[in-house]
Parts: C-alpha cells; sequence; structure tokens
C-alpha cells in the first residue's frame, strides 16, 4: 500500500529523533546460537528508534563488529565495539557476566587479548576465563557487572569487591525484561550500588533486533542445547523483552538517570575500527636503519648470491626502479616482514615457496621469496605493485602442511 507524502514526512521525522540511551549489551548472530539477529539489523534497527549509540557484544568475540561498523558508518549512528564474558569465580563455581566496552584504542587492544587468552585456554569453540584474569589485563575498558541473580546478596557483594581491586571503570548494569523477578533485581542492585560505590546503568542484555525473532531464538536455544523447543521450559527466555525496545518502553522500566548514564558512557567512547591500520613489527629494522636502507641492503646482499658474477645491469635496473616505487608508496615493512617469515621457515627446514604476481618481482626474486629469475624471463612489476592499486601487493606463499 503507497504511503501518502504527509504519513512519509512523520515517518522520516520520527527517525531523525534522538533519545538519550546507548544500547550497551548487544548480542548478534555471532554468538553461535545465542542471538536471532545480524549485527547490520541491530545497528538499523538502533537507528529507526533513535538510539545514540549501540554496542555489539558477542560472547568473547569480536566477530561481529566489521558488519556493525559498515552498517553504522552507512546509518550514521555510534558504534562501541566490545564482548560478553561469563568468568568463573575464585571459587571455580559462581559465575560472573561481564561486558567489556573498548572506549580508546588501548583498551580494543586490551579487549582483543583478552579474548585471545579465553579462546587458547579453551576447547575449540568455548573458552575458560577466571576472575583474577582481570587484574592488570584490561584496565582501560569500560566494564558493566551483571549480577547472577541466583547468587545470593552476600556472595555478589564479595564479588563486587574482587571486581572493585581489578577494574578501574565499572558499573552495575540493571536489565530488567518484564518478569516476576524484576523488582526483586531491581531491589538487589540498588543494594549493591550503595554497598559498593558503583554508578548503575541500564542495559537489556539484547538477543534480536525485534520481538518477532523469539521463535528463531528459541530454535537457537533449541539446537543449542540439543532439547525440542517443546521441551525446553525454563531454559529459554520467558518473553520477548530482549530485544532493541523503543524509548517510552525503556522509560517503563528505569530510572531516568540510569537511561542518561548509558549515553555518558557511549560518549567516552571514542575508538572507532576507522581508526585501524596495519601495524608491521618495527623490530624487523635494525637500529640505526631505516626501512628503506634496511631493505635495499637485504635486496642487494640477496642478488650478490643470486649472480656470483656480477648483477646483470638490467636487473639492477630493475632492483632500482621497484626499490623506488617500494619506498614512493611506504611498502618496505610489507616486503621485510614478508621475507622474515620465509627466512624463519627455511632456517627450520620448512618448505616454502612464494608465487603468483609477486613473481614479477625482482625484489621478491632477490629476498629470496620468488624463483623467477628476472634475467631469464621478462618480468613486469605492475603486475604485482602499482599506485592505482592503493593497496599492499599480495605475496602468495606456500608452506609444507605438515608444519605451516
Amino acid at each position: 500500500m503507497a504511503i501518502s507524502p504527509r504519513a512519509q514526512i512523520e515517518q522520516e521525522s520520527r527517525h531523525e529523533i534522538r533519545v538519550p540511551f546507548a544500547e550497551l549489551h548487544c548480542k548478534s548472530n555471532f554468538s553461535f546460537l545465542q542471538g536471532a539477529s545480524h549485527p547490520e539489523e541491530l545497528v538499523n534497527r538502533a537507528k529507526e528508534l533513535g538510539y545514540e549509540a549501540i554496542a555489539i557484544t558477542d560472547e568473547c568475540s569480536l566477530s561481529g563488529i566489521v558488519k556493525a561498523h559498515v552498517a553504522a558508518t552507512a546509518q550514521g549512528i555510534k558504534l562501541i565495539v566490545g564482548a560478553e564474558f561469563h568468568l568463573l569465580d575464585t571459587n571455580g563455581e559462581d559465575v560472573v557476566q561481564l561486558v567489556l566496552l573498548a572506549p580508546t584504542r588501548k583498551a580494543y587492544a586490551q579487549l582483543s587479548a583478552f579474548i585471545t587468552k579465553g579462546r587458547r585456554r579453551g576447547q575449540k569453540g568455548e573458552y575458560e576465563l577466571h576472575l583474577h584474569d582481570l587484574e592488570e589485563t584490561v584496565s582501560e575498558c569500560f566494564v558493566l557487572w551483571i549480577p547472577n541473580k541466583t547468587l545470593s546478596l552476600e556472595k555478589l557483594i564479595a564479588q563486587g569487591q574482587r571486581l572493585r581491586r581489578y577494574l578501574k571503570y565499572l558499573w552495575l548494569a540493571l536489565e530488567l525484561f518484564l518478569t516476576d523477578d524484576d523488582l526483586m533485581q531491581t531491589a538487589n542492585v540498588l543494594t549493591l550500588s550503595m554497598q559498593l560505590e558503583l554508578p548503575l546503568v541500564a542495559s537489556n542484555d539484547v538477543h534480536m533486533h525485534i520481538p518477532e525473532r523469539k521463535a528463531l531464538q528459541d530454535t537457537l536455544t533449541a539446537i543449542r542445547l540439543g532439547l525440542p523447543v517443546s521441551q525446553l521450559g525454563t531454559k529459554t527466555f520467558s518473553n520477548a523483552e530482549r530485544h532493541l525496545r523503543s524509548y517510552e518502553a525503556l522509560t517503563a522500566l528505569y530510572a531516568e538517570e540510569l537511561l542518561q548514564e548509558s549515553l555518558t558512557i557511549a560518549c567516552a567512547c571514542d575508538f572507532s575500527l576507522s581508526s585501524l591500520r596495519y601495524e608491521y613489527p618495527a623490530e624487523l629494522v635494525p637500529t640505526g636503519m631505516t626501512a628503506a636502507e634496511y631493505l635495499r641492503q637485504l635486496t642487494y646482499e640477496g642478488a650478490q648470491q643470486r649472480w656470483p658474477q656480477g648483477i646483470p645491469p638490467d636487473v639492477e635496473q630493475l632492483i632500482e626502479k621497484e626499490l623506488v616505487l617500494v619506498a614512493e608508496l611506504q611498502y618496505e615493512y610489507y616486503f621485510l616482514t614478508v621475507h622474515d617469515i620465509v627466512r624463519f621457515a627455511r632456517e627450520r627446514n620448512i618448505l616454502c615457496q612464494g608465487r603468483g604476481s609477486a613473481a614479477n618481482s625482482a625484489i621478491c626474486y632477490c629476498l629470496f621469496i620468488t624463483e623467477v629469475d628476472p634475467d631469464r624471463i621478462h618480468v613486469l612489476f605492475e603486475r604485482f605493485v602499482s599506485k592505482e592499486r592503493h593497496e599492499p601487493p599480495d605475496i602468495d606463499v606456500d608452506f609444507e602442511h605438515e608444519r605451516r
């Protein structure tokens, strides 16, 4: 049915309304068999509702962040990078649920390292982290603590005291879902806030962008637990409230101060994926030399080994041409990094061989990355590196599969 011009204007104006709220706790479908919406669906829906910002916080993962970033950039809404974790308390039994957010580049690096630690320690597809792992590892991250409603107030206070020792930036998150324990949860969180002197913020453990995804979310839960949907009982959510809710629905549940605190946190988060660039290891270059100087040195050392009787004049001209272009595009560290990997492999008798367009490079031949002699075959370096590509070249190196 066609929408009248007036209705269209009203609809567009509603989309432009900005509400003082940022959702800081969202799982996408990259939380395998948990989230029932794509990251871009969550971002787009948050924009429609007028949220100032949204955090994608998949469990011990940053997998959905890139898709969310693309959608957030297109929609003009702020995206906060984060992840959810379930950590074992010091007794090895009780679970502590936290959401870590990255307000800065340093915090993002800490968050990434924390995820790596958990994944490397756990079995494939799982992770393992303990409360003490927080100490001096995520000092720059903003942390939301969602108290475990199955634990006694005494245990929660003890958990909170440990969290305060480990964390610099800590909030208590209140999450309400129109269930019969909302009042008790609110009372416990308020008590914890007073006892521990922690600020409060509202968040909503979002698993879907719209309530209509509840059936899919139940199905995912059934698959994860290996049960028929009809037998899930209390193992699934009792209603569809874990979706992105309107500001009117949120104000009916939370005090205005708790909603405003979410915006305060969001405003303090300045990190964006757009600020990331690949950073090559600086230690590849000896002290006192530039990357260009070192690449030139290695290239000519390799050339002397390739042509012990003297470098052919046309090859030397080709090498100089390549070195000038590489320096102009500032790709020296890229070549040095691949050279270092190949050197490492060959020192350990790991079979490896460069191939593809890299075979058009005299530098790659001199660095022993490839085996195509530019003195015996005409090579076109521009097939490998050119100013028009605006990105580093692609050096393909095959390694023997038993040891790679």
